[in-house]
């Protein structure tokens, strides 16, 4: 089977929503800051985030 190949490359844009680098990059980014202020809250009240909404 000979397929013929493509003479020129589509160009195809970057995305602007969905996965790509630097969604991903930024979504990473707010989970470390997510977690490490849980961290502090649970450092200084004594007790988890659940436990202060009411739900444990």
């Amino acid at each position: 089977m000979n397929i013929p190949q493509p003479k020129t490359l589509p160009q195809i844009s970057q995305p602007k929503f969905g996965f790509s680098r630097a969604t991903e990059t930024l979504n990473g980014r707010a989970a470390m800051i997510g977690f490490a202020a849980l961290l502090v809250i649970e450092v200084f009240t004594g007790s988890g985030l659940l436990t202060l909404l009411g739900l444990r």
